[in-house]
């Protein structure tokens, strides 16, 4: 089998899970370089990972013409850059979400990927690949909820992961682009639709600092769409009891509903505090299966010469729909959402 050599920029908490995946257990793919500003996470990649070839400066890693394939995992408004960059430089790309924080970054990444039509790029969109997401929407594609015309999601982060998000919270585009992203995507992949406006409302209640950068601890938006389906969307920072993904989706026969309570395994726990179920902790962890096969996609499209299922265009229109959110919650104005600009 022909084998990948892959480098990464950005060895955070995700940018290490892909990493990791990309040493151990991607087929078809060996993680060459790394990159990161971060000493000691250039120190972690060498030593747990075993890469070698390790770079503190971006563009020095893409002169490296060993490496054949980018996974960027670094800062939200850094995407689009960092895309194009290695999409110049003649390597294939897969990017975290957001495509970008705003709609300039998307373009530019559009163009890139247009100029390179040869290259494979993806988006980690990944819970289009959670095994229980792909089920449900087959279910929908078979018919088995009729016509499909609402859409609720719940997504909120855990607790114990506060003060990571608040001292990202400056510069991760808001809530609804960090947080609110994958329902926005979700909401256009089972809904099979754009939504053309959008009411959104919000406030920091325990965490007065989110407000203090013009953010939001807890949202919620409404979404209307030319055809008369609806949705909407639930995200919070400070999810008491761990990290809770829950999506539903009705139709016009019944309807198909995901996680609605976020388990860690079929267990039960019985004690003094009653019947247990404990909660997933983090997304790395919930999702652990998802980053696995979304990597995989991407490395068997390099070694195939096909395009993934997930395209530039999901990043940008997920944006646009994240900004008017975002400008909706900002005015306490419904928002009508652009898609020409």
């Amino acid at each position: 089998m022909q084998e990948i050599k892959v480098g990464i920029v950005g060895l955070g908490r995700l940018g290490m899970k892909h990493a990791e995946n990309l040493a151990f257990y991607i087929n078809g793919s060996k993680l060459v370089a790394a990159c990161s500003i971060v000493e000691q996470e250039l120190k972690n990649a060498k030593e747990k990972l075993g890469v070698e070839k390790l770079y503190s400066s971006y563009d020095d890693m893409l002169k490296d013409e060993d490496i054949d394939a980018v996974v960027v995992a670094s800062t939200s408004s850094q995407h689009c850059q960092h895309i194009k960059s290695a999409l110049d430089a003649g390597k294939h790309v897969f990017s975290e979400k957001p495509l970008g924080t705003d709609v300039s970054q998307c373009r530019m990444a559009e163009d890139a990927v247009a100029r390179h039509p040869e290259k494979v790029f993806m988006l980690g969109f990944m819970r289009r690949y959670d095994p229980s997401y792909v089920y449900a929407k087959q279910k929908i594609k078979n018919g088995d909820i009729g016509t499909p015309y609402m859409f609720k999601g719940t997504g909120m982060d855990p607790l114990s992961c506060i003060e990571g998000a608040l001292a990202y919270a400056g510069g991760s585009g808001g809530i609804f682009i960090d947080l609110g992203i994958h329902d926005i995507d979700l909401i256009r992949w089972f809904l099979g639709e754009d939504p053309q406006e959008v009411y959104a409302i919000g406030g920091s209640y325990a965490f007065p600092k989110f407000s203090e950068v013009g953010d939001a601890e807890a949202g919620s938006a409404i979404y209307k769409f030319a055809s008369g389906k609806m949705a909407m969307m639930y995200c919070a920072r400070a999810a008491v009891h761990g990290y809770h993904i829950e999506t539903e989706i009705i139709g016009t026969e019944g309807s198909v509903r995901i996680s609605p309570v976020p388990q860690k395994n079929l267990a039960m726990l019985y004690n003094s505090a009653g019947a247990v179920t404990e909660c997933v902790q983090t997304f790395p962890e919930r999702f652990a299966e998802a980053y696995r096969l979304e990597l995989q996609e991407f490395v068997d499209c390099v070694i195939q010469g096909i395009k993934p299922g997930v395209v530039v265009q999901d990043g940008t229109k997920s944006t646009q729909i994240a900004l008017a959110t975002k400008k909706a919650f900002e005015s306490g104005c419904a928002v009508k959402i652009d898609y020409d600009n």
